[in-house]
């Protein structure tokens, strides 16, 4: 996840994002490439008081959303046998 303002300033030099009349936002191909950015990632819009923002969130939209939760629990006792042997148990199998 990063953190940005719209308006990035690098050696007096300004990156302004340009939004349409259908509310499209265009990044610049600096700071894309820069954050590694592409399209389908999600861009969340902060404004709270003074404070106004915009956060990219990084991921890719074609990617398993389960994936990150792989491996969390560790190995199932007894392996792939444990594993059958537990599903016959539960179906009352055998």
């Amino acid at each position: 996840m990063y953190s940005l303002c719209l308006s990035m300033k690098k050696q007096s030099k300004k990156r302004l994002g340009v939004m349409d009349k259908r509310g499209r936002v265009t990044v610049p191909q600096e700071v894309r490439l820069q954050l590694g950015l592409v399209a389908g990632n999600r861009v969340e819009f902060i404004a709270a008081g003074n404070l106004k923002h915009a956060r990219f969130l990084k991921f890719n939209p074609k990617a398993n959303p389960f994936e990150k939760y792989a491996g969390i629990l560790g190995a199932f006792p007894g392996g792939k046998k444990g594993i059958i042997g537990w599903v016959r148990d539960m179906r009352d199998e055998e």
